[in-house]
């Protein structure tokens, strides 16, 4: 095992780090957005088969986030977040090398695996360089950067993808000149392999400080995990998660191939830019979701939020083309503050075992596995409009939090009333 250098003073390259782990994660995760209607039209696929390729990425957070924990009991942070780079490195070259849906689906099962990995980790490491009273600070800073992200990877896919050769870049050019002609979109793997092998050497050279868990970080035995999961909160709150990732991938996943099939918009600029669009009102929605979360109960914010959300997304489906490209970004807006709203409730309504309790909140990411999966199953069936207004019933699941939650702890607010006097 790596030995850790303990750091006296904060370390801000660790939280550097830290971002820049957050950046590539989200960067690498929802390029699947983008890329959804090329991968369907490269390997001629199904509604049905296309949905499926969502699934064997979030799949793998299902497989791997309790393992996950454990690991990280046992081994350094240094071994953990080498290793994963490494396997992300050897995972998108593989595709790279021999494109087809077989490998692209092994390869976006071990990103999904390694992501997991690296969500165990980074958390904790987090909390201990920048220190305990600016943790939340720090996590809704990581939240901004996972948006920002987002909002990026669209435009890296449209400048690969140009056609034109006027515009498009001399590194554009070279890097799509090392796949297959009719494969373009197949070049930003190469672009993930490079990120990947320079995070794996930066988190190699870096020192750590070291630093002792504490409860609601450790991953726990197999007996708190037995306790948890006869606590009906558990099950109730994993299936919030579940939905909420469900209804996140499952709109994103799908919104460029609805664009063209109901509106004849292109997928490579109408497609990704509503989907760069929605990533970026997700994160404007969360900040100002903070600031609203200091005047009311997080009950009644999550519930405005679904409501929002069943309606924009109702407005999406069945208006023209320019309320298409309003509202799907405005979905993106309402949804933001579900999950950390839903992870607190979750939290907060159980007196122990956090730690363990987050790895099964986790696994409910597996959510962006099936919930899009679906969604393309019932467009197979009968149309793909139909198949995102599955959507409704998880939202209205997450509506029906704000009803039944009762957690130990609220959320603190201010008494306007009296800041005023």
């Amino acid at each position: 095992m790596t030995k850790e250098t303990p750091i006296q003073k904060t370390p801000y390259s660790i939280i550097a780090l830290v971002m820049l782990i957050f950046f590539v994660i989200s960067f690498i995760t929802n390029i699947l957005n983008s890329i959804i209607v090329d991968v369907k039209t490269s390997f001629n696929l199904s509604l049905t088969l296309t949905g499926l390729l969502p699934f064997t990425f979030f799949i793998a957070y299902g497989v791997m986030s309790i393992p996950a924990g454990f690991l990280s009991e046992k081994y350094s942070n240094k071994n953990l977040l080498s290793l994963s780079f490494f396997v992300m490195v050897l995972a998108s070259l593989l595709f790279v090398i021999s494109p087809g849906y077989i490998s692209f689906s092994f390869t976006l099962f071990s990103l999904g695996s390694c992501m997991a990995v690296l969500q165990v980790v980074i958390n904790p490491l987090l909390r201990v360089s920048g220190g305990e009273e600016h943790f939340a600070f720090n996590s809704v800073l990581a939240q901004l950067v996972f948006g920002l992200a987002s909002f990026a990877s669209p435009f890296l896919y449209q400048s690969l993808v140009n056609t034109n050769l006027e515009t498009k870049g001399v590194l554009a050019s070279f890097l799509t000149s090392l796949v297959p002609l009719e494969l373009p979109w197949v070049s930003l793997y190469v672009v993930f392999a490079l990120i990947s092998c320079i995070l794996l050497v930066v988190v190699f050279k870096t020192k750590y400080p070291i630093f002792i868990k504490n409860e609601s970080e450790r991953a726990g035995d197999v007996s708190s995990y037995l306790q948890l999961l006869r606590n009906k909160w558990t099950a109730l709150y994993f299936i919030s998660i579940f939905c909420y990732v469900g209804v996140e991938q499952g709109i994103g996943n799908w919104i460029s191939q609805f664009l063209l099939q109901y509106h004849g918009l292109d997928s490579k600029i109408f497609g990704a830019n509503t989907v760069a669009y929605f990533w970026a009102m997700l994160t404007v929605g969360c900040l100002l979701g903070l600031l609203l979360l200091k005047i009311m109960d997080s009950r009644k914010l999550l519930i405005i939020a679904t409501i929002a959300t069943i309606l924009a997304l109702l407005f999406a489906l069945t208006g023209n083309a320019n309320v298409a490209l309003i509202s799907f970004p405005l979905v993106g807006f309402f949804i933001s503050v579900m999950w950390s709203i839903i992870f607190s409730l979750a939290l907060n309504s159980v007196k122990k075992h956090h730690g363990s309790l987050s790895g099964i909140l986790c696994t409910g990411i597996a959510g962006g596995a099936i919930v899009p999966f679906i969604v393309g199953w019932l467009g197979e069936l009968t149309s793909l409009k139909t198949g995102m207004l599955f959507l409704i019933l998880p939202l209205l699941f997450i509506l029906s939090i704000g009803f039944w939650a009762s957690p130990l702890i609220h959320n603190k607010t201010i008494n306007l009333k009296n800041s005023q006097k």
